[in-house]
C-alpha cells in the first residue's frame, strides 16, 4: 500500500498523493537545468511542457518566470497542441538572468465544462448543472468583491435553473448559462491549486542584447593602420579607418591585443626564433617593462586615444572589440610579481607555450592549479573590468579551452550579473564537446569549424546541426573563412570566386560572422610554405601596409552583402535555416525565414570556383511560407535581377566569372485595389 510520509530509510517524503498531474518534461532545457538557455532580450521565449494526468480529466498548465533578482513570479496559460504538449511564450525586458518553470493540476471546472460539452439529455444536464454549482461555490470563496459575487450568482443560477427543467428547451438553456465563455473565463481566475504539481528544477535562461546574435565582424591590426609602409600605426590611425570599416558594413571591429609587446624571446618576422631590433613581435606576447593586460603599447597611443576610439566608433554603429589572451611574455610584470601563478621547471626556468610540434618560447601560460588560484582568478576578473570601465563590452577571448572551466564560468557570470550587456566570444578551434562546453559555461558566441567545411555535405551536415541539433540552445556560432592565423587552402588558390562564395556562405549561414581584413577583402593567399594554414608574411610578427584602394578589392561586394544582412531579418537567426536538394553537387541551396515568413531568402551558391554550373532546384513551399501554385519572384539581391517563378522545382545556372551566389529574395504575388498584379 502507497505511504504518503517516508519511513527512516526511504528519502524524502513523496508528495501528495491525491496530485494527479504528470509534468514530463519541459523545454528548452540544457542539460537538466545544469546551464542556461540562451535568448535575446525583447524577443518572445517559447517554453513547452508535456503534461498529462491518468483518465479524461482536464489539466491545466501554468508557466512561471522572472528575473533573478524577483522574488515573485509572473504567469502565463500554457496552451494544448497535440500529444498532451502544451506551449507558451514569455518576453525577457532587458538583459540579464531568469528562470521559468511550469505547474500542472487537474481542473475539476475545466472537467465538468469538458463533460457538460457533450451532454444532451435533460437528466444528465440538470445533475451536471449541480455539481458545477458546488465548484463555483467553491471558486467564489476564494474571490473577493464583485468577482465573488458573479460567481455566487452564477451557481445559484444554475440551481435554480436545474429545478426548473420541464422541457427540451430549459435543459438547453441550463447548458448554455453553465457553458457561457465569459462566467467560465472568470471562474479560471480562481482555480483551487492546492494539488498542483511544480517541475522540480527552475530552468535559468540568460537573455543577451541583440548584438549577441546578430553581428558581423572585422578584425584588423592597429599597428598596421598606418597610412604610409614602415610606421607604426596608431589609435588616430585606426580612428581615421572608421569610415572605411563601416562603409564595409560592419558593426564590429575588433583588435588583436594592444598591450605591451614582450622583448624576451621576442620573436622576429615570419616566426623567427631570432628577431632583428625593428621586429615588433606578436601580439599575444603580452607584457612588457610598460606593463601588461591593463596597459595599451606606447606605439598606439594613451589611453585617452583609446577611449576617443571607442567613442567615435560608436557614431558611426560600430562596437570595438578586445582580444583577451590569458597569457604572458617572459617580462610580463605578472611573472616578477606573482611566479607562483607560472609552472616552473626543474632547472629553474618557466614552461613556455607549446602545442607540439609548435613551440611558443615567447609565451607563458598561467598555471590554474596554483595553491594562489583564488587572487590569480580575481586578478584575471579585474582585467575584464578594467577594459570595460573603458567603454568596452564586446570580447573575443583567445584559446580559452586551455584554460580553466571552473574559472571562466564563475568569471562570466560574475561579470555578466554586473554588466549583463557584455557579450564574450570563444575562439576555441578544439574538440567538439569542449567547445560545446564553453558555450554552456557563458560565452555568447562561439568559433566554428566553417573554415574546414568546404563540399556540399560537410556544410550541410555540420550547420544543420548547429542550427538544429541541441546545441542550438546555447551555441551561437560565429563563422570566419580566415583569421590571422588560417588560411585555408581553398583560399590559397587566390581566386576571386573563391573569396566571395566563402564571404556569402559566411554572412548567409551564420547571423554572426567576420573576416581578419584587408587581408580577405584584398585576397591575401600566400601560405607560409606548401601545406601551412599561415600567412607568408603574417602580420602577427610584422607590420603590413595595405593598399585599400587596390582596384580588384572585394570591398564593393562585402559593402553589399553586408547590406543585404541588416536589411533581411532573415539573415539575422540561425534556427529557420533549411538546406534544399539540388541535382548537382557543387550547388549548395538553403533558405532562411523569418517567422512571419515576410521575410524568406533563399541562397545558392556554387562550389566550383573554376566553371559554370547548373542545375535544378527543390524547394519545399511549407518550409519558405509561400505558395508555389501561383507566381512568385526571385529578387537577386547581388544582381538586383528578378525572376518569376512557379511550382518547386526551377533551373539554376552561376558562372564564377561573374558572381558564384544567388542570394534571393522571395516576394509573392498580390493583387491590389487598383486590379493589377504586383510582388510583395
Amino acid at each position: 500500500m502507497l505511504e504518503t510520509r517516508a519511513s527512516k530509510n526511504d528519502g524524502p517524503a513523496r508528495p501528495d498523493g491525491r496530485s494527479r498531474a504528470v509534468i514530463d518534461a519541459v523545454r528548452p532545457v540544457v542539460d537538466g537545468g545544469r546551464f542556461a538557455v540562451k535568448r535575446v532580450a525583447g524577443e518572445p521565449m517559447r517554453v513547452e511542457a508535456h503534461c498529462f494526468t491518468d483518465g479524461h480529466d482536464m489539466l491545466r498548465v501554468l508557466l512561471h518566470w522572472r528575473a533573478e533578482a524577483d522574488t515573485g513570479w509572473h504567469e502565463v496559460e500554457m496552451k494544448l497542441d497535440v500529444n498532451d504538449e502544451w506551449h507558451a511564450c514569455f518576453t525577457p525586458p532587458a538583459p540579464g538572468r531568469y528562470y521559468y518553470t511550469v505547474s500542472a493540476w487537474v481542473d475539476p471546472l475545466h472537467s465538468w465544462h469538458h463533460e457538460l460539452e457533450r451532454r444532451v439529455e435533460p437528466e444528465d444536464i440538470r445533475v451536471a448543472a449541480l455539481v458545477g454549482a458546488v465548484m463555483l461555490e467553491d471558486a467564489a470563496a476564494r474571490a473577493k468583491g464583485a468577482d465573488h459575487t458573479s460567481l455566487k450568482d452564477w451557481a445559484a443560477r444554475l440551481r435554480r435553473g436545474a429545478g426548473e427543467i420541464r422541457q427540451p428547451s430549459d435543459a438547453d438553456a441550463l447548458k448554455a448559462l453553465a457553458l457561457d465563455p465569459l462566467l467560465a473565463e472568470l471562474a479560471d481566475r480562481y482555480p483551487d491549486r492546492s494539488l498542483a504539481v511544480t517541475h522540480a528544477v527552475e530552468l535559468p535562461l540568460v537573455a543577451d542584447r541583440e548584438r549577441a546574435r546578430f553581428s558581423s565582424w572585422y578584425e584588423l591590426f592597429p599597428r598596421s593602420a598606418a597610412p604610409e609602409p614602415g610606421r607604426h600605426g596608431t589609435f588616430r590611425d585606426v580612428e581615421a579607418r572608421l569610415p572605411y570599416v563601416a562603409e564595409l558594413g560592419f558593426d564590429v571591429l575588433y583588435f588583436p591585443p594592444i598591450h605591451p609587446v614582450g622583448r624576451v624571446k621576442r620573436k622576429g618576422k615570419n616566426n623567427a626564433l631570432t628577431a632583428e631590433t625593428d621586429d615588433v613581435g606578436s601580439p599575444w606576447a603580452i607584457g612588457a617593462a610598460e606593463g601588461g593586460h591593463k596597459a595599451i603599447h606606447p606605439a598606439l597611443g594613451t589611453l585617452e586615444d583609446f577611449r576617443r576610439l571607442v567613442a567615435k566608433a560608436q557614431t558611426l554603429g560600430i562596437e570595438i572589440a578586445l582580444d583577451i589572451a590569458f597569457q604572458c611574455a617572459p617580462d610580463h610584470p605578472y611573472v616578477k610579481e606573482h611566479p607562483q601563478w607560472f609552472r616552473w621547471r626543474p632547472d629553474g626556468t618557466v614552461q613556455y607555450a607549446e602545442n607540439p610540434p609548435k613551440k611558443y618560447q615567447d609565451i607563458y601560460p598561467f598555471n590554474f592549479e596554483t595553491e594562489d588560484w583564488k587572487a590569480l582568478w580575481v586578478e584575471l576578473k579585474s582585467v575584464f573590468e578594467y577594459w570595460v570601465a573603458q567603454g568596452v563590452k564586446i570580447f573575443r577571448v583567445d584559446n580559452p579551452h586551455t584554460k580553466s572551466f571552473a574559472f571562466w564560468e564563475w568569471c562570466i557570470d560574475a561579470l555578466k550579473r554586473d554588466h549583463p550587456e557584455l557579450i564574450f566570444l570563444s575562439e576555441a578551434f578544439t574538440r567538439p564537446k569542449v567547445m560545446h562546453r564553453l558555450a554552456k559555461l557563458g560565452y555568447s558566441q562561439s568559433y566554428t569549424y566553417f573554415t574546414w567545411r568546404n563540399n556540399r555535405q560537410e556544410l550541410t551536415d555540420y550547420f544543420t546541426e548547429l542550427s538544429q541539433g541541441p546545441g542550438r540552445e546555447y551555441f551561437r556560432p560565429n563563422a570566419w573563412p580566415n583569421t590571422p592565423d588560417i588560411l585555408h587552402e581553398t583560399l590559397q588558390s587566390g581566386m576571386r570566386s573563391t573569396f566571395m562564395a566563402r564571404l556569402v556562405l559566411a554572412a548567409t549561414l551564420s547571423a554572426n560572422y567576420g573576416i581578419y581584413g584587408p587581408a580577405y577583402e584584398l585576397m591575401e593567399s600566400a601560405p607560409r610554405h606548401p601545406g601551412s594554414e599561415e600567412y607568408l608574411n603574417s602580420e602577427k610578427y610584422q607590420l603590413r601596409h595595405w593598399d585599400l584602394e587596390r582596384g580588384d578589392s572585394l570591398r564593393h561586394f562585402v559593402a553589399l552583402l553586408n547590406r543585404i544582412r541588416h536589411e533581411n531579418r532573415a539573415l539575422q537567426s540561425d534556427g529557420s535555416l533549411r538546406f534544399f536538394p539540388t541535382d548537382n553537387d557543387q550547388l549548395i541551396a538553403y533558405a532562411k525565414r523569418t517567422p512571419e515568413a515576410d521575410n524568406v531568402i533563399l541562397v545558392i551558391v556554387s562550389l566550383d570556383p573554376h566553371h559554370p554550373q547548373s542545375g535544378w532546384l527543390d524547394i519545399e513551399p511549407r518550409v519558405l511560407g509561400i505558395e508555389t501554385d501561383k507566381p512568385y519572384q526571385v529578387h537577386d539581391l547581388l544582381s538586383n535581377q528578378r525572376f518569376v517563378w512557379q511550382g518547386t522545382r526551377n533551373f539554376i545556372l552561376l558562372d564564377p566569372n561573374h558572381t558564384p551566389a544567388h542570394v534571393f529574395r522571395l516576394r509573392r504575388r498580390v493583387r491590389s485595389e487598383q486590379d493589377f498584379d504586383y510582388f510583395l
